[in-house]
């Protein structure tokens, strides 16, 4: 049986995106002696992110992105903006949910409210 511990995430600065990630999402942050990044959620709230240093850019569309459900969607996508994320095109069109970047570009969705 597997578990999901931890999703990974390449960045360029791994302390600053995860800083970020933690702010917007208002979990602890820990940085290991390697410069790896942790944002750690609340016990059975998700899954660990972590943030790892690699020298290249990222130039495509994700192949994989997180989506998150709010209770108020303009407050968060308003919010998160003010935080630092763009608001990005992927070719969606007009969808129920709205797509974001973070500083580094990787894109995440803001889904309606359930």
């Amino acid at each position: 049986m597997l578990r999901l511990s931890q999703i990974c995430v390449d960045a360029h600065d791994p302390e600053r995106l995860g800083a970020w990630w933690a702010g917007v999402l208002g979990w602890p942050l820990r940085v290991d002696a390697d410069g790896d990044a942790f944002v750690t959620p609340p016990p059975g709230q998700g899954s660990e992110l972590l943030f790892l240093a690699v020298p290249d850019d990222k130039v495509v569309k994700n192949r994989l992105h997180l989506d998150f459900t709010p209770d108020d969607q303009q407050a968060e996508v308003d919010r998160v903006l003010a935080l630092g994320a763009s608001r990005v095109d992927i070719g969606q069109g007009e969808q129920s949910w709205v797509v974001l970047a973070d500083p580094e570009g990787n894109e995440f969705c803001i889904l309606a409210p359930e």
